[in-house]
């Protein structure tokens, strides 16, 4: 039975011959590739966020703040950090870390058709769909504008502990009002998957050759994910790092977008400074795109470094 997506596929293929043109120019997107051992990465993007800048920089030092965005180029107003997907593929296996947004979120982000169409993906291409956590603007993709998964041959995995918060009916009454929208999509969205994900729990192996690792703060279950093959090495890194300004000079510093802010300003210094020490490249989904590259400590302050 032919459903609603390869319906409206069909009538596109019909309609293209009279706007060739422009159905080309609008899909040209940015992509980006490295290999890594025998895989290999690829970054697209899903576009950017347009937030007003209390989204992040609410509650810190002011003068100290205003001294670093300056160097940086960065409003206090108002941030358009871009949004990074990451697909690995190791021959066997094609593997999407996060969806994107989807497009119910905001208009500037939700680009995955794009972005796999300048990866020369299709969804049928993905095996597997990983998520850091169940933000809008990683998780709100999983579905098309028909309500039906956007992955329809994919599995899925996410943190047991991610998973427990967005479905536990508690969540939208506790997480704060600004917030509630994320909690009633998360909800809505993970349970369009329930009967084809799996959890994994810290230290597990998610795949073969893609590690869990605890990032805990920006969400309760938020996750990183350390990817290995041969001798190299790369870290999905999601939100854990969430810009490349204050949160590399003053890692320290609790920003208002991590959902328990002590937490994710624990996590974001000790991330780093693992990062710094072993000199591990890495992929920051709000991080200016592609978003890979490494972290340079320089006097108990750190810098994104671009690969």
């Amino acid at each position: 039975m032919i459903n609603r997506r390869e319906m409206m596929v069909s009538a596109g293929v019909i309609l293209s011959g009279a706007s060739l043109l422009p159905l080309m120019v609008s899909r040209a997107f940015a992509t980006s590739k490295i290999e890594l051992g025998t895989a290999s990465v690829q970054v697209v993007s899903d576009g950017h966020l347009k937030l007003p800048g209390s989204f992040v920089f609410n509650g810190m030092p002011e003068g100290e703040l205003k001294t670093i965005i300056a160097d940086y180029k960065v409003s206090m107003d108002g941030i358009e950090p871009d949004c990074n997907l990451t697909i690995y593929r190791d021959g066997e296996r094609t593997v999407i870390f996060d969806v994107g947004a989807g497009p119910n979120f905001m208009p500037s982000a939700g680009k995955l058709s794009e972005a796999l169409e300048a990866a020369e993906s299709s969804p049928d291409d993905v095996t597997h769909v990983v998520f850091t956590h169940a933000h809008p603007d990683h998780l709100w993709g999983l579905l098309d504008e028909f309500d039906e998964p956007f992955f329809p041959e994919a599995e899925y995995r996410i943190a047991k502990a991610e998973w427990d918060y967005w479905l536990d009916p508690k969540t939208v009454e506790t997480i704060g009002e600004a917030r509630q929208a994320f909690a009633a999509g998360a909800k809505r969205n993970l349970k369009a998957i329930e009967d084809k994900i799996d959890f994994f729990e810290p230290d597990e192996e998610v795949l073969p050759g893609v590690l869990a690792r605890a990032t805990h703060g920006h969400t309760p279950g938020h996750t990183s994910f350390e990817l290995r093959s041969g001798s190299e090495s790369l870290m999905i890194i999601g939100d854990a790092i969430g810009n490349h300004h204050v949160a590399f000079e003053k890692p320290d510093w609790e920003t208002n977008s991590d959902q328990d802010k002590t937490m994710g300003a624990r996590t974001r210094v000790g991330l780093l400074d693992q990062l710094a020490t072993q000199k591990t490249k890495f992929v920051g989904f709000h991080l200016p795109y592609p978003g890979i590259g490494y972290a340079e400590e320089k006097g108990g302050a750190y810098r994104f470094v671009r690969a």
